[in-house]
């Protein structure tokens, strides 16, 4: 891949981390239920936010990864361990991402069953679990497809 095309791509992953964590901290003072409340009050007593930071974590590694996999491609060092590695731990991020989203349901259960927010929140849920079911399927093919082509280089170089 050419240098240009992969810091290109290296500065798109860095804008989607900006973003959404300019999203993170600055949504929840403009939500309904939070916009008089001070900024304990924001972050200390919503239990769900303080869930939504803990799921993010995986989200960010994941972006760290994919940083670091388009610098392996930018380097010429796709077939490489190093990259298998970094693809095997994006694909362990968007399971862990699903499985956040998946065990968040039990937040929806016991929610106020007079909340007119369900029907919104089950499709948030949805929208954003859609794409890391897609990560995790794409990290998971790439990351066989890279091993075998580093067996594969291994062998010739062990036969040569």
């Amino acid at each position: 891949m050419k240098r240009s095309a992969t810091a290109f791509l290296q500065f798109v992953v860095v804008l989607i981390g900006i973003a959404a964590l300019a999203i993170m901290l600055g949504e929840p003072h403009l939500e309904g239920r939070n916009a008089q409340a001070t900024p304990f009050e924001v972050y200390f007593k919503d239990p769900f936010l303080a869930y939504v930071y803990v799921a993010s974590i995986p989200f960010f590694v994941a972006l760290y990864q994919a940083f670091k996999v388009l610098g392996y491609a930018g380097k010429n060092r796709v077939f490489s361990p190093e990259a298998v590695k970094a693809l095997r731990t994006l694909k362990f991020c968007a399971i862990a991402v699903i499985g956040f989203i998946a065990f968040s349901f039990i937040f929806m259960a016991f929610a106020d069953p007079a909340d007119d927010d369900r029907p919104q929140g089950i499709m948030m849920r949805i929208v954003v679990a859609f794409p890391a079911i897609v990560v995790a399927a794409a990290a998971g093919m790439f990351e066989r497809i890279l091993q075998n082509a580093v067996e594969i280089k291994s062998e010739n170089e062990l036969t040569v």
